[in-house]
């Protein structure tokens, strides 16, 4: 009898246990910590693949991004690949995404470092707003991830894969804010807006949020009061507060004080008394250390593996492995068919509106996501429209998605400023300028000088935007160049003067661009210039010796293709830069000799001629990743012909001079190589690059090229130029040396060698942009 009670009474435990561990139900809390939140793909990692459940989720800046995209849907294995990929790289670094970076209102690469936004009002109250940060790329990344979820689950957090909740705060009130529903992307957004890092967006109800961080960032009271689970799980990546002074390293957390002070610290017992807290060990990272992604996740797997028989004791229940994974990809079919059906734009005057709406194309009754893209990164590349936010909600009633963009401010002033320092006398200041008004088309004036010792130069342009299926726009401009090349040899190479003195040039013209997609264009220009150069015929010059001008006057009209996705303006890593052009010239030479002429007369005469180029430069990703992170490497190929129908002009001298230039390196416009000018020549090279440790770069590049037809010195008289019947042979070029990325532009010390019996061998380093506008006939 006692022992069929106590067969009875076991069974009936086991039953309940049974009954308990089935309707166990598991919440799981990720806090913030910026990159350090990375962690938390690992904890996801080893909860599937120990079937433990995961029932809720309620998560706090990036705790909030990696919950938001485990309740839409996407496994662990799957955010671990996008947060390992470029993209993600691109994206929290707030750099736009390769291919996307090169668009109908991007004008030529100029050396600015710094760009200031300035907004003044019809009262003439002026608003500084610094582009520090530029969020477009995350935005549109997070808005377009996260749409179908939003999609299926009605915009009711509770009917997503996983009960959500993401957490953020109402700063002015101090108040904190847990969002359960609308936008999952504007959720997610919210409780990651950080003063100095990410800009707050506006609400539909005209409120900004902030980051949840703020006044909860370990939100295990919003688990509690929102789901109350049985079981807690508590991830913490953010700090926790010491229970004494921590003298022995406070010197070394003193930096990190600021972003302590600006979060709430984790309570540690907060997971209640039979949940699990999980903190992963985390020194020596900080909140910006997505470069690190790999060991972070890695770190956040050791992290819950160490908890892993705990977790297994205190919760007995197992989720099916296979029944999730029909659970995810059921909820993922229910997504509907990318088609967007509406443009909405707000914060804008109607006539403004219009202008948005422009630029985005459309595709029989709908919008492609292809048409979305192209229209929103078009959009966002104008400084004019500042704050451009995007909205991708579905209405059920269009069947289709609608896209809101919101662009409250506007910059109609902007100013730009950049320092170029170097080892040689080539060292400039760069300032720009320009002013933009939006009516029916966008109407902008921009004017920038540059001043130095070896370079001088000025551009000022008025452009009329006009948006649509084909965007173009027109601009009047006039440019000025002039360079100086006595004295620019610098460390290593020679001091002396060189024969060719000054280069200076002026060109008043009209261009016209049409921008087919925002990676490439169509330029078409037509206009007056005239060209002067200052020269003398040998190296050796008296301090009385007058110099030879040769001036060149007329008409040119130029046809050129454009098509650039680098992820750098200098020094890319990635990425491709195409050019095709074709010119045709009309002018007039005048050849006035100096003392250095002997007795070459003066001339004038009329000259003729077209010019075919072509441009192509790519660079290839080798990245490999390791336990650190991601390692960058990268080859790359160039390739330049140009050809030209160009006759001889006065003298040998002068025909070099105005002939085309090979330009392979920063630094080759400094310099006037002979054997790299000619009327014909076709060119290629090699690039290496390799990330050696952080930001520094060692990059290595090799050329060759020949000429077709080179000029060669009159046999009966060296000043005057003949052609030689033959191609030249390969004159090779070699640079290699070390990059790194600083905020006011790059820095480089460069060894370097060419084929050149003046400038054999060099070193060049420099900080700031090595760039200059194009001459007149370029």
């Amino acid at each position: 009898m006692q022992r069929k009670l106590y067969s009875w009474l076991s069974g009936l435990l086991l039953l309940l246990s049974i009954s308990t561990s089935q309707a166990q139900k598991v919440g799981l809390v990720l806090s913030g910590g910026g990159a350090k939140g990375l962690a938390h793909v690992g904890v996801l990692k080893v909860l599937e693949k120990n079937r433990i459940p995961i029932d809720y989720i309620v998560g706090t800046s990036m705790g909030a991004i990696v919950g938001a995209m485990y309740s839409a849907g996407y496994s662990p294995e799957e955010i671990e690949k996008i947060v390992l990929s470029q993209a993600f790289q691109d994206w929290v670094a707030n750099r736009p995404l390769t291919g996307k970076v090169y668009n109908y209102f991007e004008t030529d690469a100029d050396p600015a470092a710094l760009h200031l936004g300035l907004a003044i009002d019809s009262k003439f109250k002026t608003r500084i707003t610094p582009r520090l940060i530029n969020d477009a790329t995350l935005n549109y990344q997070l808005a377009t991830m996260l749409a179908p979820a939003g999609a299926i689950s009605d915009y009711n957090f509770d009917q997503l894969l996983v009960p959500y909740r993401a957490v953020a705060s109402e700063v002015f009130t101090r108040k904190r804010v847990v969002q359960r529903s609308g936008s999952l992307a504007d959720a997610v957004r919210n409780s990651m807006a950080f003063p100095l890092a990410f800009r707050p967006i506006r609400q539909t109800d005209g409120r900004y949020l902030f980051d949840g961080a703020v006044v909860d960032n370990f939100p295990t009271g919003v688990m509690n009061e929102e789901f109350k689970p049985d079981i807690m799980i508590g991830v913490n990546v953010g700090d926790v507060a010491y229970k004494q002074y921590p003298k022995d390293k406070d010197d070394q957390l003193l930096t990190g004080t600021l972003i302590f002070l600006g979060s709430n610290v984790a309570d540690t017992l907060s997971v209640g008394r039979n949940g699990i807290f999980i903190q992963p060990d985390l020194e020596g990272y900080g909140a910006g250390d997505f470069n690190r992604a790999k060991k972070l996740v890695n770190l956040g797997e050791t992290a819950a593996e160490a908890k892993l028989a705990l977790m297994l004791r205190r919760i007995p229940r197992r989720e099916d492995t296979v029944a999730l994974q029909q659970r995810r990809r059921a909820f993922q079919e229910q997504a509907p068919r990318p088609d967007f059906k509406q443009i909405n734009v707000q914060g804008l005057p109607a006539e403004q509106q219009e202008f948005v709406r422009r630029f985005f194309r459309r595709t029989g009754s709908s919008y492609t996501p292809s048409d979305i893209e192209e229209g929103y990164f078009t959009l966002v590349d104008n400084d004019f429209f500042s704050n451009v936010y995007p909205r991708v909600m579905y209405d059920k009633e269009k069947k289709g998605y609608v896209l809101s963009v919101d662009a409250r401010q506007a910059n109609n002033l902007t100013a730009d400023l950049g320092v170029l320092l170097s080892t040689r006398s080539m060292s400039n200041f760069y300032l720009g300028g320009s002013f933009r008004y939006l009516n029916r088309y966008l109407y902008t004036v921009q004017a920038n000088a540059t001043v130095g010792r070896f370079y001088n130069g000025a551009h000022a342009a008025f452009r009329i935007s006009v948006p649509g299926r084909f965007p173009l726009y027109i601009q009047p401009q006039i440019t000025f160049n002039n360079f100086n090349y006595q004295d620019t040899g610098g460390l290593l190479g020679t001091n002396t003067e060189t024969t060719q003195i000054q280069q200076r040039d002026l060109v008043t013209n009209i261009q016209i661009g049409i921008s087919p997609n925002y990676r490439s264009r169509y330029i078409i220009t037509g206009g007056a210039f005239t060209n002067r150069d200052r020269f003398a015929n040998t190296d050796q010059l008296s301090s009385d010796a007058s110099l030879d001008q040769s001036s060149l006057s007329g008409f040119t009209a130029a046809l050129r293709f454009e098509r650039n996705s680098q992820n750098r303006r200098q020094y890319a890593t990635l990425g491709r830069r195409v050019e095709f052009g074709f010119r045709g010239v009309s002018a007039v030479e005048n050849y006035d000799p100096g003392t250095t002429a002997l007795d070459i007369p003066g001339r004038k005469k009329n000259h003729q001629w077209v010019r075919a180029s072509a441009f192509i430069e790519q660079f290839f990703s080798l990245n490999k990743v390791d336990s650190v992170g991601v390692r960058t490497k990268s080859w790359g190929f160039t390739t330049d012909l140009v050809a030209t129908t160009q006759g001889k002009f006065a003298t040998y001298r002068s025909s070099l001079t105005a002939s085309p230039a090979f330009l392979p390196l920063p630094d080759s416009r400094t310099l006037f190589l002979d054997r790299y000018r000619g009327t014909a020549y076709a060119a290629g090279g090699l690039h290496y690059v390799q990330a050696l440790f952080g930001p520094v770069e060692w990059r290595t590049s090799v050329y060759a090229h020949v000429l077709v037809r080179p000029w060669e010195r009159e046999a009966t008289n060296p000043l005057l130029a003949n052609r030689k019947q033959s191609i030249s042979r390969p004159y090779l070029t070699a640079m290699t040396g070390f990059t790194y990325e600083t905020p006011v532009g790059p820095a480089s010390l460069q060894f370097i060698t060419y084929d050149e019996r003046e400038h054999r061998f060099g070193v060049f380093a420099h900080i700031g942009y090595v760039l200059f506008r194009d001459r007149s006939l370029d």
